[in-house]
């Protein structure tokens, strides 16, 4: 999976009004996924190059040793980078916090006006989890077309799909296209149910019902294995 760096993720149109403060030197790191998330203790949570968003509503009521902290606890767990919204809590990054990025060339990048922070995650989201289908179509005909020859394709299927290929036949359809509509989406109920025709509700119905047959369908590795499978079942 070709990840996009913090250089390509700032690139995309969302982000255009995102300043770089500090961490230039890691303008080359792949940026995993996009977090929002306000306490101060998320690194603990995170796997290593996410992005993470906050409008500094926690770190506006904190210490400037626990915003040091804050960020030494991120660049600690790997994450790709910290983006600020300096409009409601915050209207500059607090200087000790600044300085302790700058010092370990954690990238902090800020917003001097009001964004929404979905259109950010979904730009970023729609980069990390198709490039192969924008940039390297003939990587994904391969991929396909081996799994075929060499007779792997069934086998992938069912570790994908499996729960939901053994449904008759109407119930399979309708997750099969929920399912592809919720990964165009990034997971929009919203969009995902104008896409269908359908109510929001019926969404959410069936986003549980792939989640109790799929399990995990948050990790980008998993995202870009169903897209896969699906492409693989229109073969």
């Amino acid at each position: 999976m070709h990840l996009p760096t913090l250089r390509q993720i700032l690139e995309l149109p969302a982000f255009a009004g995102a300043e770089l403060l500090s961490g230039q030197a890691r303008l080359e790191a792949p940026i995993t996924w996009v977090h929002v998330a306000e306490v101060l203790d998320v690194a603990r949570l995170l796997s290593g190059g996410e992005l993470v968003l906050s409008t500094g509503l926690e770190l506006s009521r904190s210490t400037p040793e626990a915003q040091v902290a804050y960020v030494r606890s991120l660049a600690e767990a790997g994450v790709g980078g910290l983006g600020l919204e300096l409009v409601q809590w915050l209207t500059e990054v607090p200087p000790e916090m600044l300085q302790t990025a700058r010092m370990l060339q954690f990238p902090i990048l800020v917003f001097r006006s009001e964004v929404r922070f979905a259109d950010l995650t979904r730009a970023a989201h729609e980069r990390i989890l198709r490039p192969a289908v924008d940039r390297e179509e003939p990587l994904l005909d391969s991929l396909l077309e081996a799994l075929v020859e060499t007779g792997r394709d069934r086998s992938f299927l069912q570790r994908q799909l499996g729960a939901i290929l053994n449904l008759p036949s109407r119930p399979r359809s309708t997750l099969l296209a929920t399912l592809e509509a919720l990964l165009a989406s990034q997971f929009n109920i919203a969009e995902t149910a104008r896409r269908l025709g359908v109510r929001r509700q019926s969404i959410y119905y069936r986003l549980e019902q792939l989640r109790g047959m799929l399990g995990d369908l948050e990790s980008p590795e998993r995202r870009l294995g169903l897209w896969v499978a699906l492409e693989l079942l229109k073969r």
